[in-house]
């Protein structure tokens, strides 16, 4: 696609600010780094949680008082900043955190007559839509192009007849370090933050049927989260040894823990298309995964990764059991995920971003190009 637009395109990203240590500001932070050594789109980040100045600051503490504090400054720092773009991306997640978030954005964006692109990622999308007429409605008739990071969720916004395109996640293979684990040890790593979704309960009783065979076998587990807590009890409950609870990590930072692991574990039970499984597949890890969401259409079972069903810890402990049995299989696997990785470098993900811009713009009638990313991860040579 030739690139039509006016240059450099100011691009107003709404998302949570790196203070929040999740997908969504890691994603934003990737995307502002390669559009300024690109120098086509000249973005800025606009936080949903703006940090008021002192003493007000203090207010956020206060569990419910800090979204009131928070939307009174949100909403004028909206109409500031879109003011001055030519396209207002906003990051969108589910339930109350669409109607805090991305749901002002676009209501500022559309008074302010910009045009809207939202980038819609969560695994809780099915229920999140048939649950919300005010979701329905925004992404049928307020925004001016959908995108979304998977198959799976493109698949979701068209059962409720919504288009969208499909914008894979990007990932920095600078910052990740392939390696070959040789020997294969019972080294385990998981980096999803520790709420209910991501079902790090099954990883721990998973582990504890891992311990059985290989004793001297260790878990670490990067993330933070509401169920801390409950997970060192249970931890301590199971009587697992060698588990090590890291809390936040910056992203910046994140590739050393990838680097000294050998196995890359997780368990959601809802899922969209996790960085993690891309900074594990950079890094040279095996994956052993539950086959919810949009993880199928990363990882192809025996391919690319092993899948278990969902909240199923015998069977993630004996794919687990199987790789440390079979080192080529792991071998094999983590090479293949690897090649996968063609589909999210940023000459494939700059393309998909400007077609979105173009579209929302309304420079051309043309009709949407086909997703980045189909049903089977793609395998550049």
């Amino acid at each position: 696609m030739q690139d039509s637009l006016p240059h450099p395109l100011r691009v107003a990203i709404v998302v949570a600010s790196r203070r929040i240590v999740g997908g969504h500001s890691v994603q934003a932070g990737r995307l502002l780094e390669a559009w300024r050594m690109d120098g086509s789109v000249a973005p800025w980040i606009v936080p949903i949680d703006p940090l008021p100045p002192a003493p007000i600051d203090r207010l956020l503490e206060v569990k419910y008082l800090r979204t009131l504090v928070t939307q009174l400054w949100y909403w004028p720092l909206l109409v500031r900043e879109l003011r001055r773009a030519d396209v207002v991306h906003v990051f969108a997640a589910s339930y109350t955190s669409f109607l805090l978030a991305p749901l002002p954005a676009v209501i500022v964006a559309k008074l302010l007559g910009k045009p809207i692109v939202l980038n819609y990622h969560s695994g809780e999308a099915p229920d999140h839509l048939r649950r919300s007429a005010v979701a329905r409605f925004v992404l049928r008739h307020l925004v001016d192009a959908n995108v979304v990071p998977s198959a799976f969720l493109r698949n979701v916004f068209r059962s409720f007849e919504i288009d969208a395109e499909v914008v894979p996640n990007v990932v920095n293979l600078q910052q990740f370090t392939y390696r070959v684990r040789d020997p294969l040890q019972p080294r385990l790593l998981c980096t999803r933050n520790m709420e209910p979704l991501y079902n790090l309960s099954c990883v721990l009783r998973a582990f504890a049927k891992i311990q059985t065979h290989y004793p001297a076998a260790t878990l670490t587990l990067v993330g933070s989260g509401s169920q801390d807590a409950a997970l060192r009890r249970e931890a301590a409950a199971l009587g697992v040894r060698n588990v090590t609870f890291v809390g936040r990590v910056a992203p910046s930072d994140i590739h050393h823990y990838y680097g000294n692991a050998d196995i890359y574990v997780q368990a959601p039970s809802i899922d969209n298309m996790p960085l993690s499984l891309l900074e594990a597949f950079a890094s040279g890890l095996p994956v052993v995964s539950t086959d919810v969401g949009g993880v199928p259409s990363m990882l192809r079972h025996g391919v690319d990764g092993l899948l278990v069903g969902d909240n199923d810890a015998d069977a993630l402990a004996g794919q687990v059991i199987q790789l440390l049995a079979d080192p080529a299989l792991a071998r094999q696997v983590a090479e293949s995920a690897y090649r996968t990785l063609g589909a999210y470098e940023w000459s494939v993900v700059r393309n998909g971003w400007l077609h979105a811009y173009h579209r929302a713009l309304g420079r051309g009638n043309e009709p949407a190009s086909e997703p980045m990313v189909e049903d089977a991860p793609i395998n550049p040579a």
